[in-house]
């Protein structure tokens, strides 16, 4: 048996001998919902008898219980039974009445009983007998409250979470990740180290902080320097647009629920998704009229000629920037990135700090270029994304995803795209140096996607590379060729970075909070030892903020170590202590993050220099002399 599917069947089992060990612990009474397996393990929803309740207290006796079970080797026998066999046998338990119930009437249901004492709804498969489990290594980790079918008006489950792998070393080793990778958490480093903020007055919409600013407008900085020696122009549009736009983009009929409406001044607006074209002939009208549908809904009145949306995606306005005017072949490719800031409506449950939020940048770009240089600026990009990724030191693998069952356009020129796509994949990575997902790319273009890997080896959705041959279209754009007939470019939607606050989320997780030099909020701290010494440190911090170093002191009278303590909280790279030795020679000692090290006596003119260099050279290690 694979491996996966091994570990998705015992995985299951497993659940089995939870919801057993529940019952037998919590009494009959106890109300099983569903247990499915999940990446790491599984967990099962229990409604509990009256008064009881499941506690981190609780754990160690349930998973005595569940290694009681697994030793008594029972035999786990499958049965298909008819639907009102299946209602008799689960009449007191509800939920699994529930779900027996909403089957369809031909359904072939199959039960699992573990011994003749424990029997469950499920469609399996499972193992033979308890004793197939006895290797497995499982821990129990969390239980949390669980609305049924996620539905706040229904019964409130207890649900209990279990890792479990094939043995011990494999869980401990995932114990440990999970240990780690809660110490990386994003949300507790960026409060500690006072970066960002959340407001219950805009939930997923990130407040940035004097700190995590600094260290946002650097990746801009980082990501504009790159474009410009790349050819790119950049442009900012309207963060708002009337819903004209996103009928011709596509937006109003295809993505609508995840869009913040501004309702028209004198009116909410009634809208269907359903009927753009409707909506689109009476926005073309010179005056606006009302439409209305057979059931008598006012689908388009004079209220909706105001209604804006906040865009969710720079595209429309690429294209509109791009329609302003004639284009040549000569301009060709023409490269508009952008910044500006979007807005997405997501379910409160999917928000996750800075990973998942409703209000975002991105390094966007929209390229516009004939078919003939779709090769060669898709790989000036991925040169461009090689550079980004190793200056954070990742890796990435790419995967090209082809053309899905509902594509739009001539397939002959998808085959042509796709064609290509595959041959910059093949010289950059290999030939099956990269994943192809067949039939999972955009309706409007195949594209490639770069998935990076941090320091714990989690993978995470970046960069993308996006041919689009519709939105050309449904703008009307066009270019002059060289023979004076018009023509329509191809649009190339990149991002690297993708989410700035994505991208800020995945590398505060991966540096731990030690961030590179050139992206440290502040570079250098300084700790005067005396009142005294304030006089020379105040020179100090006038020569690195010339040099364009970022500083912060504490000139307070504070004790010396009190100060350093407090600085060490933000892991500014240095701090620099300065006493009557370093006044006297002109120079500094270093206190070097991450580290007891210490580097007395470097002249003040050196260290300027290697803060320039750092800063200069965006490397990732921090220097202790300029030979380094």
């Amino acid at each position: 048996m694979e491996t996966v599917e091994y570990l998705s069947v015992y995985r299951h089992s497993l659940a089995h001998i939870l919801a057993k060990a529940v019952i037998e612990i919590y009494g009959p009474e106890t109300q099983y919902a569903i247990g499915p397996q999940i990446e790491d393990g599984a967990y099962y929803d229990f409604l509990l008898p009256a008064g009881k309740s499941i506690s981190e207290d609780d754990f160690p006796a349930i998973e005595n219980k569940m290694r009681e079970i697994i030793k008594r080797r029972e035999d786990w026998r499958r049965e298909e039974v008819s639907k009102a066999k299946a209602l008799e046998m689960f009449k007191d338990q509800k939920f699994k009445v529930e779900l027996i119930v909403d089957l369809p009437e031909d359904e072939i249901i199959t039960v699992y009983y573990t011994g003749e004492d424990y029997v469950d709804l499920c469609r399996g498969p499972h193992v033979g007998n308890s004793q197939e489990l006895m290797s497995a290594a499982f821990k129990i980790h969390a239980c949390s409250m669980a609305y049924w079918r996620g539905d706040e008006k229904r019964d409130r489950l207890s649900r209990v979470y279990f890792y479990a792998f094939p043995n011990k070393d494999e869980l401990k080793h995932h114990i440990q990740m999970i240990a780690e990778a809660r110490e990386r958490d994003h949300k507790k480093i960026g409060a500690k180290q006072d970066l960002f903020m959340f407001h219950e007055t805009a939930p997923g919409m990130p407040y940035w902080l004097p700190r995590g600013w600094v260290m946002y407008q650097e990746l801009m900085k980082y990501s504009r320097e790159i474009q410009r020696r790349h050819g790119y122009e950049e442009i900012s549009a309207p963060l708002i647009n009337n819903k004209k736009l996103w009928l011709i983009s596509g937006h109003w009929a295809h993505y609508l629920n995840n869009m913040f409406i501004v309702p028209g001044i004198e009116g909410q607006v009634k809208a269907d998704t359903n009927i753009s074209n409707v909506i689109e002939n009476a926005t073309n009208t010179e005056e606006p009229k009302d439409v209305t549908l057979a059931e008598g809904t006012i689908v388009y009145n004079r209220e909706a000629v105001d209604t804006m949306a906040a865009k969710p995606m720079n595209c429309p306005n690429a294209m509109t920037a791009y329609k302003r005017c004639v284009h040549s072949y000569r301009e060709l490719p023409l490269r508009y990135s952008e910044y500006d800031v979007l807005h997405r409506k997501e379910k409160s449950g999917q928000m996750n700090g800075l990973f998942r939020v409703q209000e975002f940048r991105q390094d966007d770009d929209h390229t516009f270029v004939m078919e003939s240089q779709i090769k060669e600026e898709i790989a000036d990009i991925i040169t461009i994304a090689d550079e980004i990724y190793s200056t954070f030191g990742v890796t990435y693998r790419a995967e090209l995803s082809t053309r899905p069952d509902d594509y739009m356009g001539d397939i002959e020129v998808w085959n042509r795209a796709e064609a290509g796509l595959k041959e910059i994949l093949d010289e950059k990575y290999g030939e099956g140096g990269y994943e192809v997902n067949e039939g999972d790319g955009a309706f409007y273009g195949p594209k490639i996607d770069l998935q990076i890997k941090d320091a714990l080896g989690r993978e995470w959705q970046c960069g993308t590379i996006q041919l689009d041959f519709q939105l050309p279209h449904n703008f009307g754009l066009t270019y002059t060729t060289p023979e004076g007939t018009e023509a329509m470019p191809v649009v190339i939607h990149r991002a690297i970075y993708g989410s700035l606050e994505r991208f800020i989320g995945i590398i505060i997780e991966n540096f731990k909070g030690d961030f590179p030099f050139w992206l440290s909020p502040y570079q250098v701290a300084l700790v005067p030892i005396r009142d005294t010494h304030n006089e020379y440190a105040k020179k100090v911090e006038q020569a690195l903020t010339e040099a364009g170093v970022r500083v912060e002191a504490d000139y307070s009278d504070k004790n010396m170590r009190t100060k350093i303590k407090e600085f060490k909280i933000y892991k500014d790279p240095y701090i620099l202590v300065l006493g009557d030795h370093e006044a006297a020679e002109n120079t500094v000692s270093l206190n070097v993050r991450g580290s007891n090290k210490q580097v007395q006596g470097i002249p003040l003119d050196t260290f300027v220099e290697m803060c320039k260099k750092m800063n200069r050279e965006r490397g990732l290690e921090l220097l202790t002399s300029l030979e380094d």
